[in-house]
């Protein structure tokens, strides 16, 4: 068994789902609520339990389809490929559309904090038909990422570039102390610079994440996706004049730094038709730091596109 093992229940009422996606992934998920369906993705170093404070409002409003992102939590960790294909934001994004498919909702809603948020905006990228309203949680497009590199921010970001390095440099440090990893990690992204924000419930979801070695080579493989392929498609989506089209809202942490290239909402209207943004006084952790703003947030905007799905 991996290191996941038996670890608190942050989702009491949901089912609890596996769902067989291509090349013999399985993705686990939680469901609940009712009403029309909203997908919630995670980011890293985390897993689904991100949306635990957040689920109970939600669930009255949608009902709520909460996986891991392969790679991640208690979904498959396959090891990755010399493109790094298999952990490229489409793949998961298929993840997505597959599991999503078989749960009967050929068109959702989607939500997707850090990683998630990535791919979910690829979801809308290149499955319009299924998207019907898109909020990327707290990160501005990967292709913008790297083209506004600076000392400043290479240095504040050092992870795009440490986690991309090729294996198993990034794995074998890691692993010397993954706690320390961890927590040096959310302290550094959190509003407060500490672990206040999360649960021991949830920390001890996102210690297991990191004590498996097969997910930590998975979310390096992430990374390197996000330096290669990832970017790659994102410049290809670019210069071929693709925009996401269906009603997008951008929340970011009021933490978030923002110099010359402007804000977030700036960012992405070069990539959205219709596009609008709420600041939330957090760090990056928005769901967790300051759950009830960032429902406040939220609900409005998905009741306002109810009738799209």
């Amino acid at each position: 068994m991996s290191a996941m093992g038996e670890l608190p229940d942050l989702y009491p009422g949901f089912a609890e789902r596996r769902i067989d996606t291509a090349a013999g992934i399985a993705i686990y998920l939680r469901t609940g609520g009712s009403g029309p369906p909203l997908l919630l993705l995670h980011g890293y170093p985390q897993t689904h339990v991100i949306w635990h404070k957040m689920a109970p409002e939600l669930a009255r409003h949608r009902t709520l389809v909460i996986p891991d992102l392969r790679g991640y939590g208690r979904s498959s960790a396959p090891m990755g490929d010399e493109a790094h294909q298999l952990y490229s934001k489409r793949a998961m994004a298929e993840d997505c559309l597959t599991l999503m498919r078989a749960l009967g909702y050929p068109r959702f809603m989607v939500a997707g904090h850090d990683r998630g948020g990535r791919v979910a905006y690829r979801l809308a990228l290149d499955h319009p038909e299924a998207v019907a309203a898109l909020v990327p949680v707290d990160i501005i497009p990967t292709a913008e990422v790297w083209r506004r590199i600076t000392a400043v921010s290479a240095v504040r970001g050092y992870h795009w570039q440490f986690l991309a390095q090729p294996f198993p440099l990034p794995e074998s440090l890691i692993g010397k102390d993954s706690d320390y990893y961890l927590e040096h990690t959310l302290r550094s992204w959190a509003g407060p610079r500490d672990l206040t924000p999360f649960s021991p419930e949830a920390m001890a979801h996102y210690r297991a994440l990191m004590h498996d070695p097969a997910r930590v080579h998975a979310f390096c493989e992430d990374y390197r996706a996000g330096a290669g392929i990832d970017r790659a498609l994102d410049e290809a989506d670019l210069a071929a004049g693709r925009r996401i089209a269906c009603p997008a809202l951008v929340l970011h942490g009021s933490h978030l730094p923002t110099g010359p290239a402007g804000t977030p909402l700036d960012i992405w209207r070069g990539w959205c038709s219709n596009v609008s943004a709420v600041t939330v006084d957090a760090g990056h952790f928005l769901a967790e730091e300051n759950p009830q703003d960032t429902l406040a947030a939220l609900v409005p905007f998905l009741e306002a596109n109810a009738g799209a799905v």
